[in-house]
Protein backbone atom coordinates (compact mmCIF):
# COMPACT_ATOMS: atom_id res chain seq x y z
CA UNK A 1 0.00 0.00 0.00
CA UNK A 2 3.00 2.21 0.42
CA UNK A 3 4.35 1.48 -2.45
CA UNK A 4 1.27 3.22 -4.32
CA UNK A 5 1.03 6.17 -2.29
CA UNK A 6 4.32 6.66 -3.13
CA UNK A 7 4.10 5.68 -5.99
CA UNK A 8 0.55 8.62 -6.81
CA UNK A 9 2.92 11.45 -4.70
CA UNK A 10 5.70 10.85 -6.84
CA UNK A 11 3.90 11.04 -10.20
CA UNK A 12 2.46 13.98 -8.87
CA UNK A 13 5.29 15.36 -8.04
CA UNK A 14 7.64 14.66 -11.14
CA UNK A 15 4.60 16.01 -13.28
CA UNK A 16 4.78 19.47 -11.60
CA UNK A 17 8.25 19.99 -11.77
CA UNK A 18 8.62 18.76 -15.66
CA UNK A 19 5.19 20.67 -17.06
CA UNK A 20 7.02 23.79 -15.22
CA UNK A 21 10.41 23.32 -16.39
CA UNK A 22 8.79 22.70 -19.99
CA UNK A 23 6.45 25.56 -19.60
CA UNK A 24 9.23 28.22 -18.63
CA UNK A 25 11.89 27.33 -21.13
CA UNK A 26 11.07 27.94 -24.83
CA UNK A 27 13.96 25.42 -26.21
CA UNK A 28 11.85 22.65 -24.02
CA UNK A 29 8.48 24.32 -25.59
CA UNK A 30 10.09 23.83 -29.47
CA UNK A 31 11.79 21.06 -29.47
CA UNK A 32 10.72 17.96 -26.32
CA UNK A 33 6.98 16.50 -26.26
CA UNK A 34 5.91 16.89 -23.08
CA UNK A 35 3.97 13.62 -22.52
CA UNK A 36 7.34 11.93 -23.76
CA UNK A 37 8.88 13.56 -21.14
CA UNK A 38 6.77 12.79 -18.89
CA UNK A 39 7.04 9.20 -19.31
CA UNK A 40 10.63 9.37 -19.23
CA UNK A 41 11.00 10.89 -15.84
CA UNK A 42 8.25 8.87 -14.80
CA UNK A 43 10.53 5.94 -15.36
CA UNK A 44 13.47 6.77 -14.59
CA UNK A 45 11.81 7.74 -10.91
CA UNK A 46 9.97 4.61 -10.76
CA UNK A 47 9.36 3.85 -6.87
CA UNK A 48 11.23 0.18 -7.46
CA UNK A 49 14.35 2.22 -8.16
CA UNK A 50 13.56 5.87 -6.31
CA UNK A 51 11.04 4.81 -3.47
CA UNK A 52 10.24 7.90 -1.94
CA UNK A 53 11.24 11.16 -4.24
CA UNK A 54 10.06 13.55 -1.21
CA UNK A 55 13.36 12.15 0.47
CA UNK A 56 15.26 14.60 -2.45
CA UNK A 57 15.16 17.84 -2.30
CA UNK A 58 13.36 20.18 -4.48
CA UNK A 59 16.65 21.78 -5.55
CA UNK A 60 17.83 18.76 -6.44
CA UNK A 61 15.18 16.84 -8.18
CA UNK A 62 14.89 20.01 -10.46
CA UNK A 63 18.44 19.96 -11.08
CA UNK A 64 17.99 16.44 -12.46
CA UNK A 65 15.05 16.18 -13.83
CA UNK A 66 16.46 19.41 -15.77
CA UNK A 67 19.72 17.66 -17.03
CA UNK A 68 17.58 14.67 -18.38
CA UNK A 69 15.67 16.89 -20.08
CA UNK A 70 18.58 18.98 -21.47
CA UNK A 71 20.10 15.62 -22.34
CA UNK A 72 16.99 14.50 -24.56
CA UNK A 73 17.10 18.12 -26.07
CA UNK A 74 20.52 17.86 -27.39
CA UNK A 75 19.79 14.36 -28.50
CA UNK A 76 17.28 15.54 -30.49
CA UNK A 77 19.21 18.35 -32.12
CA UNK A 78 21.66 15.36 -33.01
CA UNK A 79 19.53 14.05 -35.45
CA UNK A 80 18.92 16.73 -37.20
CA UNK A 81 22.60 16.83 -38.14
CA UNK A 82 22.61 15.91 -41.89
CA UNK A 83 26.08 13.55 -42.39
CA UNK A 84 28.10 16.25 -44.33
CA UNK A 85 27.61 18.56 -41.49
CA UNK A 86 28.94 15.40 -38.92
CA UNK A 87 31.88 14.77 -41.37
CA UNK A 88 32.62 18.71 -40.96
CA UNK A 89 32.19 18.85 -37.60
CA UNK A 90 34.53 15.97 -37.32
CA UNK A 91 37.17 17.80 -39.36
CA UNK A 92 36.92 20.41 -37.09
CA UNK A 93 37.25 18.94 -33.74
CA UNK A 94 40.22 16.89 -35.16
CA UNK A 95 42.03 19.83 -36.28
CA UNK A 96 41.21 21.79 -33.20
CA UNK A 97 38.91 24.33 -34.80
Amino acid sequence: MTQIINHQSNYQKLTEIVKTLIDNNPLYQENLDKEKMLEVINRTFDPVAVPDVNSISEEELMKRIKSILSLHLVSGMLNDVTPEQMLIFDESVKHGG
